[in-house]
């Protein structure tokens, strides 16, 4: 299990406490920040146990808190500022196995702009494909490593790199054609970073190609 996704599967886990869930959602519904006193009415708990489970969706990135005076009031006498908690922008989910439809719809969304500005089908999904590429390596990783955390399964077999997973599976199924080609053009623009190759396998139970690093 990579951190990635233990780190996940933590944070999932800290909602199956069925009153950290319903303060969470308390939270969730409010158009705004919420103090401890009213997240602690809104679900009829103590305070103090509010206060312990808030904090401990804090720690998992589910809220955040920023501080505000409650009364509107400023200067001397208007008291201290009342830690506030809202839902955070942090997008959770787990998929076993691993799934990244968010992957392939930003390829897919940014070929769509390309095209309307008028760029050929073909050239706007290779583009797409290449920033996608670019945006996940970062400083320049290894393939193996840049693999991994997509959600392939990377194999080291026979001098290739095979793919057990195939981050798209649901939509290769409805789409084979259009989602395996997206997938190979990303994975041939990701290759190339490292000198490697993408080869087309025959679809499977994992991915619709593989990586040949590069001969030292």
């Amino acid at each position: 299990m990579d951190e990635a996704f233990g780190q996940r599967v933590a944070r999932v886990g800290a909602l199956a406490d069925p009153v950290r869930r319903a303060l969470y959602r308390f939270v969730a519904e409010q158009p705004g920040a919420v103090s401890r006193d009213q997240a602690a009415s809104g679900v009829d708990v103590p305070r103090h146990t509010a206060k312990f489970h808030l904090e401990r969706l804090v720690e998992e990135g589910l809220l955040v808190t920023e501080f505000r005076r409650l009364t509107g009031r400023t200067g001397p006498g208007a008291g201290r500022p009342a830690k506030l908690y809202r839902r955070s922008r942090r997008e959770l989910t787990v998929s076993v196995p691993s799934r990244r439809y968010d992957l392939a719809g930003q390829v897919l969304a940014d070929a769509v702009e390309r095209t309307l500005s008028g760029t050929p089908m073909t050239d706007a999904l290779a583009a797409a494909a290449d920033d996608a590429a670019d945006a996940v390596t970062g400083a320049q990783r290894a393939v193996l490593e840049t693999l991994a955390p997509l959600g392939y399964e990377p194999r080291t077999e026979e001098g290739a790199i095979c793919l057990a997973n195939c981050p798209f599976d649901r939509l290769a199924q409805d789409h084979r054609d259009l989602i395996c080609g997206v997938n190979r053009t990303f994975l041939t623009a990701l290759a190339r970073r490292s000198d490697a190759t993408m080869e087309p396998v025959a679809p499977g139970p994992g991915c619709c190609a593989r990586i040949r690093p590069a001969r030292p």
